[in-house]
């Protein structure tokens, strides 16, 4: 029976995850929620956050998903619960997840924001320490794979931050697809390195989802987001360009980068494309011959959910770069027909067993150097 490790779902950070942490100081200016009668919403600084439960759409009709807010009680348990997240996992045939926040956004960028860069430390802390004390720690090991943010408005705190996580068990870091549009020097720039140190001596795997560099491709303002959603991927691609050319994997040669939610399709093209530039503009711009599809058949990796024509150019892309996601609780998400979806896109790719094992499970555990969860899991033992 098929086997999945999703390499992308996401949380809903239950009410208290920063009132349970946050020096007493703290926690009448920290996240918390208000519950206003007719909605909860998130409260932080001088700020008022809508965002509670936003795209936690999983288990509900397909006739009456959208994005709105809604209350923890008419989410479905697994949003924001780990041993009940387990049991959803488990029931879809996944055995080990990587998880992206909610509140903090998919790379943590919201505490760049803040006015008190103390208070924002601690709130990344505290965020890390939920998603590895509480959170991992609730469901069944290898079930989830520690993943967290950092102080990207200061690399040498953040540098810090990812040892500190490390000794804990941290395994993934989610970062921002792009910085510039966020305020931050380019990935060009040295300023960055104290991060990219880090995470190579330490092994930490750096996750960059859609929509994590604070801009949505939006070609028509008066467009339905729809539009934005189905172009999203364009982040995946310019930000693996960026990197591929760049010199971050060039002065650090063992990160290991994986585009989330991007998906797959485009990766060809934007090979030929990039090695042709870089082969015609070689000589006046000083480059090296180190090509940017050598980058990134050596750094980096893809994530797909139903692809199966795109998975049909899988010898192009390289079988050992793409991964599977589920998306729970997002409306992309496969859940609970992962599997027989999952095994319909690898039929209809005509992908043999070994290709399967590849890319459902055996690419991630390998990349994020994590042994998932045993098949023999059952709903009712965890």
């Amino acid at each position: 029976m098929l086997r999945l490790f999703s390499a992308d779902d996401h949380i809903i950070e239950h009410a208290t995850v920063w009132t349970d942490r946050l020096p007493a100081k703290y926690r009448d200016v920290g996240p918390r929620v208000v519950d206003e009668g007719h909605q909860e919403v998130w409260l932080y600084e001088d700020k008022r956050n809508l965002c509670m439960g936003l795209n936690a759409t999983v288990g509900r009709p397909k006739e009456e998903l959208n994005p709105d807010p809604i209350r923890f009680s008419e989410m479905r348990a697994g949003c924001y619960d780990p041993k009940e997240r387990a049991k959803d996992m488990v029931l879809d045939g996944i055995y080990a997840s990587v998880l992206f926040p909610t509140l903090p956004r998919f790379a943590g960028t919201l505490f760049l924001e803040f006015k008190d860069k103390e208070l924002a430390s601690l709130c990344v802390q505290a965020y890390n320490d939920f998603m590895i004390d509480e959170w991992c720690a609730g469901g069944p090991e290898g079930m989830f794979v520690p993943t967290i943010i950092v102080q990207l408005w200061d690399p040498e705190l953040a540098a810090q931050e990812i040892r500190r996580c490390k000794a804990k068990g941290a395994v993934a870091l989610s970062f921002p697809e792009n910085a510039v549009s966020l305020g931050l020097p380019s990935y060009w720039d040295a300023w960055w390195d104290p991060i990219w140190r880090a995470c190579e001596e330490t092994g930490l795997v750096l996750c960059l989802h859609i929509g994590t560099s604070g801009t949505i491709p939006q070609p028509s303002p008066d467009a339905p987001d729809m539009l934005s959603y189905s172009l999203l991927q364009v982040g995946s691609i310019m930000s693996s360009v960026n990197l591929m050319m760049s010199p971050v994997c060039r002065k650090f040669p063992e990160l290991q980068f994986v585009f989330s939610e991007g998906g797959i399709g485009w990766l060809p093209n934007a090979l030929e494309r990039a090695d042709r530039m870089w082969l015609r503009h070689k000589l006046y711009a000083n480059l090296d011959d180190i090509l940017p599809s050598q980058i990134f058949r050596k750094n980096m990796y893809l994530c797909m959910i139903e692809e199966p024509v795109c998975l049909g150019f899988r010898d192009h892309i390289g079988l050992d770069r793409i991964m599977w996601e589920c998306d729970y609780p997002h409306t992309d998400t496969t859940w609970p027909d992962s599997r027989s979806i999952a095994q319909s896109v690898f039929d209809e790719a005509n992908c043999s067993q070994h290709e399967i094992d590849a890319i459902a499970f055996g690419n991630a555990e390998r990349v994020f150097n994590w042994k998932m969860a045993s098949a023999d899991l059952t709903e009712a033992s965890i």
